[in-house]
């Protein structure tokens, strides 16, 4: 008589609708602080020439767009839609790679022509809001994602925790400028944020990083995620 593997019972339908409504509310906050993170880096970085600036309002408005995809797949029937999901994790991907060439370019350019930011107090600040709050929500949206399985909301998540590490890097480079004179910084964390902008755009396609628990998600948005050990321990007859 064959043996009966382990069964791990997902979240309930009602649980799931109930992450998806902290997903919604997590995304729009997000959207609301991007909003004005990218206004005002954009343009206190024109009005400094900073690139790292420039960038990083520029990665602002990427991250807006995300949370407005996260709102959208956790909204009506697409909670529990596999396409929907699926959708969702490539266009959140896809905004990593918008980002990346233009601020490169740009990064290059700067460092080759020598090209001298002024310091910026409000870029500063901005920073400084960004160091403290982004943690915070990306935290809180990968928890989510992990119990939900969605890797389209861990890709969100990751640009929040993405958007912390950068606005630290761009708080060195802005300090730098200011105390020091080292106008090079500014031209090195663009370069920083193109970089790691790529390198999270692949992993978000693939789906990297999200839960590989036996929960009522879409199987190839899972198997996306964690390959043959999404398979092996999802029940064969779960459903979404």
């Amino acid at each position: 008589m064959p043996i009966a593997g382990p069964q791990v019972s997902g979240p309930s339908r009602e649980r799931i609708e109930a992450l998806a409504r902290r997903a919604r509310r997590l995304s729009w906050l997000s959207l609301a602080w991007m909003s004005v993170e990218g206004f005002v880096a954009l343009a206190a970085g024109i009005a400094a020439s900073s690139i790292a600036l420039v960038g990083f309002g520029l990665d602002s408005a990427v991250e807006g767009f995300a949370s407005v995809i996260i709102v959208w797949r956790f909204t009506g029937h697409r909670i529990h839609s596999e396409a929907a999901e699926i959708r969702a994790q490539k266009l959140v991907a896809i905004q990593f790679f918008l980002l990346a060439p233009y601020v490169a370019f740009e990064s290059g350019r700067s460092l080759l022509s020598g090209e001298h930011p002024d310091p910026s107090l409000v870029g500063i600040l901005l920073a400084l809001g960004s160091v403290v709050l982004m943690p915070l929500l990306g935290t809180a949206k990968q928890r989510i994602a992990e119990e939900l399985g969605s890797p389209a909301t861990k890709g969100e998540g990751r640009q929040n925790m993405l958007c912390a590490y950068l606005a630290g890097a761009l708080l060195v480079g802005l300090t730098g400028n200011a105390l020091l004179g080292a106008w090079w910084l500014d031209g090195l964390v663009g370069l920083l944020i193109a970089v790691v902008a790529v390198k999270e755009g692949v992993e978000a396609w693939r789906g990297e990083g999200c839960a590989c628990a036996a929960v009522p998600v879409p199987a190839p948005a899972a198997d996306a995620c964690c390959g043959d050990d999404a398979r092996t321990a999802r029940p064969e007859n779960s459903q979404a």
